[in-house]
């Protein structure tokens, strides 16, 4: 997946640039009607919305570009990169949602944009949509699977993410752990760095960094994004015009757009970002109901949490934040502060857990289940007896399809037994034994709150 679309709407965000400027620059950007006769579309809400695509492109990489970056093979003529991106109608909060690519879908009726003809509906990857009917197939597909009504398209592909990044003298990007990837060429030591275009791409493409695939290169292009507010705000670029000026021309030589968003819409998305800070953006991605979910012809697709994902896209159609209000103040003094949370892969809010009760106390499997849902983890709060009473040592199975969600849940219970079960489904079974003591407190490496895994800008950049 490519964030080169998502770089559209932040460095388009100047208060400072004026009409002139901004005229000038719209004469660089090809136009496209993806709502061309579209009907029975969602009702508008409040605020508006942006549907934000990055295409491949990689057949306008130079040689040379194509061997440092491993860009090799041809392009697939579809979206590596799907957000849905609203800007609140106060113009105080940016919610940025990823669609998975493999997202399970189902396009309408159609006219097959290679074939010439009508094609029934069918399911299909959700990046497919873009390959047979180009961005008006992708827009009426992702009306219909969240019944958000789109206001904006924009689409770019990543040769001008390089180029923009460049423009921008690169983005700072921290990382805990080492980050390696032999397939883009990602090498990363624990600490700060400044990316270059190019370096910034395979950041964002990464898929085999660790066990996440795409679900994990969705969660490092939103810390992308957010680092790349910061720069963008922090760093003047969008109230300094000649910078602002390069940066956006260079952007706009490959951007597409609909013929509703032009200079006057720009300047007022920029006037709107201008007192933006990473604070002022959160980012989620659809909640995952099954990540390997088989379908015949298509193989593996990702098939939505529908209930979860409902909530979600009501929340963007209603203009009401993604995030948690903020937790408390640390406790003052003559109060203990609570024990630090141990960083893991997948945030505890995002795991499912059935506790069972193999012990001959009374009232176990409710202790464990309290405990570790008040440490985040979403469990059923209906723990049962297991069908042994003498378990000594606490054990977990799970599928291994959720074997991150696994190696959570042994962190915050250590010691305890990890059991695969092929065909379990998302939920984990905790079998409390006898050895079971407490729940150690545990956090994402990437702060993700609440239901949805929301996670706001300034939680993910590098500090100061």
């Amino acid at each position: 997946m490519r964030l080169a679309a998502t770089v559209s709407v932040v460095v388009l965000g100047s208060g400072a640039i004026g009409h002139a400027v901004m005229t000038g620059l719209d004469t660089g950007i090809e136009r496209v009607d993806p709502f061309k006769d579209m009907k029975n579309r969602p009702q508008a809400g409040h605020g508006v919305n942006f549907l934000l695509v990055g295409t491949d492109g990689r057949d306008k990489i130079t040689p040379d570009q194509k061997r440092d970056y491993r860009l090799g093979g041809a392009p697939c003529h579809c979206t590596d990169t799907i957000m849905l991106v609203h800007i609140s109608a106060d113009r105080e909060r940016a919610s940025v949602v990823s669609l998975p690519r493999d997202s399970y879908a189902e396009v309408p009726e159609h006219i097959d944009a290679t074939t010439g003809k009508l094609r029934r509906a069918h399911p299909v990857k959700l990046n497919a949509a873009y390959a047979e009917g180009g961005p008006n197939l992708t827009v009426r597909t992702v009306e219909n699977m969240t019944r958000v009504k789109i206001d904006h398209y924009l689409e770019v592909d990543f040769t001008s993410f390089m180029k923009t990044v460049d423009a921008m003298g690169g983005v700072e990007i921290c990382t805990a752990k080492p980050m390696q990837d032999s397939y883009t060429g990602l090498d990363l030591q624990p600490g700060t760095h400044r990316l270059t275009g190019g370096q910034a791409l395979q950041y964002v493409r990464a898929r085999h960094v660790d066990g996440a695939s795409d679900l994990g290169r969705m969660q490092r292009q939103q810390r992308f994004v957010a680092a790349l507010i910061k720069q963008s705000t922090g760093g003047g670029i969008l109230l300094n015009p000649v910078k602002f000026k390069q940066v956006s021309s260079t952007l706009l030589g490959s951007v597409r757009a609909d013929r509703g968003f032009g200079s006057e819409q720009m300047l007022a998305l920029g006037q709107a970002m201008r007192d933006f800070a990473p604070s002022s953006s959160e980012f989620a991605s659809v909640p995952v109901g099954d990540a390997s979910f088989p379908v015949k012809g298509l193989g593996e697709t990702v098939k939505w949490d529908e209930a979860k994902a409902a909530k979600v896209f009501a929340a963007l159609r209603d203009d009401r934040p993604l995030a948690p209000a903020r937790p408390a103040p640390a406790p003052g003094p003559g109060r203990a502060a609570p024990q630090p949370a141990v960083p893991v892969d997948v945030a505890p809010q995002q795991i499912r857990i059935q506790v069972e009760n193999g012990t001959r106390i009374d009232g176990m499997g409710g202790r464990v289940d309290e405990a570790l849902r008040a440490t985040g983890f979403d469990t059923t709060r209906a723990p049962g007896n297991a069908a042994s009473r003498e378990i000594k040592r606490t054990v977990v199975t799970y599928d291994p399809r959720w074997d991150r969600s696994a190696r959570t849940v042994a962190t915050a219970l250590p010691g305890i037994e990890l059991r695969a079960v092929a065909g379990q489904g998302r939920t984990l079974i905790v079998t409390a034994g006898s050895d079971y003591k407490k729940v150690v407190p545990v956090r994402a490496e990437d702060p993700y709150q609440g239901e949805f895994g929301v996670v706001t800008g300034d939680q993910v950049v590098c500090g100061g």
